[in-house]
């Protein structure tokens, strides 16, 4: 069994496959091969943000988490061993993460991992699942062109900052968690005046980039968008997303800010924090410039800078069916894409398609026949989405509910909506994990 890529996907795809008795061969380029982003060489390196976002089992993001622990994840569990506090929302230490997830794959004895770029995957196997990621190589991805006999879609993707924390000033900066201002929260949190916000805005719009074009919408992922790109919308955008002041109280003025800047923590150390939802294409020299302007951070030392790269992924409602088995192809075994090459876009997404085309590899293997995941689950929905023929215009999606198949009865209260959507998917979840174990394959 050859595997692509010791990411996310990779990562859980080849533990998966392994602890059922498969010898794997698991590639990766880095660090013979290095990217634009990865700062290390172990598996499973997260690049952007270092949150699997919320916890909250009332949301499409709570009951995919819900839905990796209960098919066996490995990565997952290793994200609650490396957990860092955030509020409602699963943070982990990037670097003990990796290194667990490094740990576990090459501690393995059914794993082979192997260091090299791979320009076009070696068939001597069963079958190749690539799970290469947003970064697949220039030689790969005309690879897969030329394979799929589709073009590659990309897009460009932005990272955001982290700085030191004992460069901030917490005299200004308050620790609060949205609508938790009677405890002590996960967040720092930089609280911005009418006029620091419109100076702070003025010169973020005149900053340089690195990338010196206009973005269109269609050029970026919504959930990745540079926060000068948002500005570039309307001064006041980033006031009604990021920066939104909603559910915060400054102690120090008893009310709440004109908007506020939110700092998640790195490290279970807390030595560094991230800027949350600060995606950005400025220059290094400028964003110094131009995030020194938030208040708190006039000081502010960098431990990383925001980068903007590109983001790789295939058409895969073209190209494969709703085992991420890629339809037609002249490959001699069956050729599998997972993670963010396929186009599901997200951290803890990433994770369970690389153990769902395990599952299926393993199935076919077996000689099972792998049950069909139900659309009412989180994963379900976005598998169905992705793969779905009809799809137009496909772009990387996240899991949410706006994919999932509606109630016959429409329920307008959003809470009971969301709960109601959980505790549907929480009934399928359970049959499905039923028909895996009955099929042999859990």
């Amino acid at each position: 069994m050859n595997i692509i890529g010791a990411g996310l996907a990779g990562s859980e795809a080849a533990l998966q496959l392994a602890s059922r008795g498969v010898q794997v061969r698991l590639y990766e380029m880095r660090p013979e091969t290095k990217t634009a982003v990865h700062h290390g060489s172990d598996c499973a390196e997260l690049v952007c943000s270092n949150s699997l976002k919320s916890m909250k089992p009332e949301s499409a993001a709570g009951m995919l988490k819900a839905e990796l622990s209960a098919m066996g994840s490995f990565l997952i569990e290793q994200a609650h061993r490396a957990r860092v506090e955030a509020g409602g929302a699963l943070a982990v230490d990037r670097d003990v993460f990796s290194a667990g997830v490094t740990r576990l794959v090459k501690d393995h004895p059914n794993i082979d991992y192997i260091v090299g770029e791979v320009k076009e995957p070696p068939s001597d196997a069963d079958a190749v699942v690539l799970a290469t990621g947003p970064l697949t190589s220039d030689a790969l991805a005309s690879w897969i062109a030329r394979e799929t006999g589709s073009e590659n879609l990309a897009f460009f993707d932005a990272a955001a900052p982290i700085v030191m924390a004992d460069s901030l000033d917490e005299t200004v900066l308050f620790r609060q968690s949205r609508y938790e201002s009677d405890a002590v929260g996960d967040y720092l949190n930089a609280p911005f005046t009418k006029e620091s916000y419109d100076a702070f805005i003025d010169e973020l719009l005149k900053a340089e980039r690195v990338i010196k074009k206009d973005f269109e919408t269609n050029d970026l992922f919504q959930a990745c968008q540079p926060i000068e790109e948002i500005a570039r919308k309307g001064h006041d955008a980033p006031r009604f997303g990021t920066c939104k002041p909603v559910g915060l109280t400054d102690p120090a003025t008893g009310r709440r800010p004109w908007a506020a800047v939110q700092l998640r923590a790195e490290n279970s150390d807390l030595t560094a924090y991230n800027l949350v939802g600060f995606q950005t294409n400025l220059t290094f020299p400028e964003q110094r410039r131009v995030f020194r302007m938030i208040p708190g951070l006039e000081h502010a030392e960098f431990a990383r800078y925001g980068v903007m790269h590109r983001n790789t992924f295939v058409c895969a409602p073209k190209l494969l069916d709703a085992t991420l088995r890629v339809r037609e192809t002249s490959c001699p075994v069956p050729l599998h894409i997972a993670g963010q090459l396929s186009g599901t876009e997200g951290y803890c997404e990433a994770i369970m398609s690389g153990l769902y085309a395990a599952l299926c590899v393993y199935a076919d293997l077996s000689g099972s026949t792998m049950p069909p995941m139900p659309r009412d689950m989180a994963f379900g929905a976005l598998l169905a989405y992705a793969t779905d023929q009809n799809t137009c215009d496909y772009q990387p999606m996240h899991v949410n509910f706006g994919i999932m198949e509606p109630f016959a009865e429409r329920i307008r209260n959003k809470q009971q909506r969301y709960a109601a959507y959980a505790q549907r998917g929480e009934r399928a979840l359970r049959a499905y994990v039923d028909d895996l174990r009955e099929a042999g394959v859990l």
